[in-house]
């Protein structure tokens, strides 16, 4: 079984649920903040209730975990979570985060990022630590940079979504 909670000084990480329905639409239905991302922005509250349900999902199985991640007043600052773990011939998993767009470049995952890490390579035992970034995501490229990630490759055409194939960045740490 998967631990549910993280913290680190000024952000609470407990796993996405109902609670978080609202915020969740708010943030995720906003097009600049979906536009590297796999998904289209939320059309209603429908699409929150389905990625609380995936979210639900991962923690059932065990193949990850997914957070909000909320400020000192409760405020909901965006997700992130590990997603595709594998424990048969590896130790590894896709951690991944996103910001609600207020709060972009204010160091919010520049403090939560550790804790992530520190999560996976200990309470899930993560040997390699992956990440994958659509090309033009800079911020979220240098926030990997920043942490020890090194890029190994750009898998072309690697995923298709919103009508079209999209290159990703292949990233990976390896625990300490």
């Amino acid at each position: 079984m998967i631990a549910a909670n993280v913290a680190s000084t000024n952000f609470a990480l407990t796993p996405l649920c109902a609670a978080d329905r609202q915020d969740l639409f708010d943030h995720l239905s906003d097009a600049e903040t979906v536009a590297f991302m796999d998904i289209y922005p939320m059309a209603d509250l429908a699409g929150a209730d389905e990625m609380i349900g995936w979210a639900d999902g991962l923690l059932a199985s065990g193949d990850g975990i997914w957070w909000a991640i909320r400020d000192r007043t409760g405020a909901f600052v965006g997700t992130g979570g590990f997603a595709g773990l594998v424990r048969e011939r590896g130790a590894r998993g896709e951690v991944s985060y996103n910001v609600v767009r207020s709060r972009w470049r204010q160091g919010v995952m520049a403090e939560v990022l550790p804790a992530l890490l520190d999560y996976g390579s200990g309470a899930l035992g993560l040997h390699r630590i992956e990440a994958t970034v659509t090309p033009g995501n800079l911020a979220s490229a240098a926030l990997l940079d920043r942490f020890g990630f090194q890029r190994e490759a750009t898998l072309r055409d690697y995923g298709f979504w919103k009508g079209r194939y999209w290159d990703q960045w292949l990233y990976a740490r390896l625990a300490p």
